[in-house]
């Protein structure tokens, strides 16, 4: 079965950046970064997503992997 998944997690790490500082770098509540943080969304907000990739200065292909 194929599957969408954020890695987000993995990105964070590498740039040695908190969900929190994320959340205030993004003007997005906390509880919603941290949904995100931990793949638990069923539906991703394309609004969310494009803050996430400004405040980390990436490309969505960078915070999304496809695997079949």
């Amino acid at each position: 079965m194929a599957m969408i998944r954020l890695t987000i997690d993995k990105l964070l790490k590498e740039l040695k950046i908190s969900r929190y500082e994320l959340a205030k770098r993004t003007g997005v509540q906390y509880q919603i970064i941290d949904n995100y943080y931990k793949n638990k969304v069923r539906r991703y907000d394309s609004y969310i997503l494009e803050r996430i990739c400004k405040a980390l200065e990436c490309d969505i292909s960078d915070i999304i992997e496809y695997k079949e």
